[in-house]
C-alpha cells in the first residue's frame, strides 16, 4: 500500500494521463514514483530504528511506573536505588536458568550473551548515572503516575540520573550521553 506521499504523486499522475495510461520505464512521472517511494522507504527504516532504540527507554519508564502505582508519597533517593537496583536484577533469575539448563563445554546461547551484555550495559550506565523518572517530586510522581505508556507525553516528567554512590543530578528529556 503506497504511502501519503506516494499516493499524492500516483494521484497527480492519473490526474495528468489517465487511469489506464501506461508509463514509459525511465519517464518522469516513473522516476517521480520511484523517488517518492525511496523516500518513504528511508522515512519507515528511520522510524523503525528511532523506535527500537526508544524502546529500552520506554520499557524502563513503565517499569518504575509499575513500581510506584503503590506510592502515595515521594521517594526517598535511598529507596529510589533500591528500586534502581532491583530493576537492574530483573534477569537474574532467567540467567541462571539458562546457564543451568546449558550443558557443560556448550557455548553460551544467543539469548544468554544479550542478557549478559543488557545487564553490562545498564550496571556501566548505574556506575555513571542510571536515568530515570524523578521519584522525590510529588508532582512529577502523580505525572508518572497519570503517563499513558507513549514516547511523546514523557517530556512532560522530570528526569534525574542517580549513581551506585546515591548520588542524584536532574537530567534532560530525551536522553543523550550523560545529561
Amino acid at each position: 500500500m503506497p504511502s501519503h506521499r506516494q499516493s499524492k504523486v500516483q494521484k497527480h499522475i492519473t490526474k495528468k494521463k489517465g487511469k489506464n495510461a501506461a508509463l514509459h520505464e525511465n519517464s518522469r512521472d516513473t522516476r517521480r514514483l520511484q523517488s517518492a517511494a525511496a523516500r518513504d522507504d528511508k522515512l519507515n527504516r528511520l522510524t523503525a530504528i528511532r523506535e527500537k532504540q526508544n524502546s529500552q527507554y520506554l520499557l524502563r519508564v513503565k517499569a518504575f511506573q509499575s513500581f510506584t502505582l503503590e506510592h502515595t508519597a515521594p521517594l526517598s533517593t535511598d529507596k529510589t536505588q533500591v528500586l534502581v537496583e532491583d530493576y537492574l536484577g530483573r534477569h537474574d533469575e532467567e540467567l541462571a536458568q539458562i546457564e543451568a539448563e546449558r550443558r557443560p563445554g556448550r557455548p553460551p546461547s544467543g539469548r544468554d550473551v544479550g542478557l549478559k551484555q543488557r545487564q553490562a550495559n545498564e550496571q556501566g550506565e548505574y556506575a555513571s548515572g542510571f536515568w530515570i523518572p524523578d521519584l522525590e517530586d510529588m508532582e512529577n510522581l502523580q505525572k508518572l503516575k497519570d503517563w499513558n505508556g507513549k514516547w511523546s507525553s514523557l517530556a512532560t516528567l522530570k528526569f534525574v540520573r542517580i549513581t551506585k554512590d546515591c548520588k542524584k543530578k536532574p537530567s534532560a528529556f530525551p536522553p543523550k550521553g550523560m545529561s
